[in-house]
């Protein structure tokens, strides 16, 4: 479509294309309970998600009084990724509106995501949609800084040979976001009422330029957007 009004479309992954934040907020609840902070399920929710567990290391350290090695962070993510193999589901509507975007695009789309490889592709895998980006996966873990700076959405639009100014972002949550409106993307805001995800009102307040409920939308949304401005 010469006409669609964004040159590339650029994913964030955790709870906007798979719906993996309660399970990993469960995971790291039990192993910081394990490490002596009585931490709740809401408030690891709170806390972590949309952020890397690696750049909150100083806050658990101060409340767990643990210098915590490189192993923990080994034993987490196995735990994490068993989990997640075992029980992650697809965000609603998510898989057909990323397979319309890829054809419709000539498959100009990436993920863009604040999580580590690993985790992000046994995801993608997982809910059936790998091959739809194929080496297009980047993470926040192998670039200078992770979200909430724009690093990981300008080197997806950069490989896409894609000015980050003709592209549109689709985040959930206000780390994401920021990240996205940083790098001079247009900003989609996911914002369903399950938990996880940031309110439309947080979204809003760092420059999202639309929020909406229900995935299967988006392709509509974004092939519309330059007429209903």
């Amino acid at each position: 479509m010469t006409d669609f009004p964004f040159d590339a479309v650029l994913f964030d992954c955790d709870g906007v294309l798979v719906d993996s934040e309660p399970i990993t907020a469960r995971v790291l609840t039990e192993m910081l309970n394990e490490l002596g902070w009585a931490i709740t399920f809401e408030e690891a929710t709170r806390i972590f998600t949309g952020k890397a567990v690696r750049d909150e290391l100083p806050l658990i350290q101060a409340r767990t009084g643990v210098a915590l090695a490189p192993e923990w962070f080994a034993q987490f993510r196995e735990r994490r990724n068993g989990a997640l193999d075992r029980e992650l589901r697809e965000i609603p509507g998510a898989p057909d509106a990323v397979r319309s975007l890829h054809q419709t695009l000539s498959g100009r789309i990436a993920v863009a995501s604040g999580a580590d490889r690993r985790k992000v592709e046994l995801q993608l895998a997982k809910v059936g949609i790998a091959e739809c980006f194929g080496e297009r996966v980047f993470s926040g873990h192998e670039m200078p800084r992770s979200k909430p700076h724009p690093d990981v959405y300008l080197a997806a639009a950069s490989a896409l040979g894609v000015d980050p100014r003709r592209c549109a972002v689709v985040e959930d949550t206000v780390t994401g976001a920021t990240a996205g409106v940083a790098a001079g993307a247009t900003v989609f805001g996911y914002s369903p009422s399950a938990n996880g995800h940031s309110s439309a009102e947080a979204l809003r307040e760092v420059g999202v330029a639309h929020v909406f409920t229900d995935m299967a939308q988006l392709p509509g949304l974004l092939a519309g957007w330059a007429a209903a401005r």
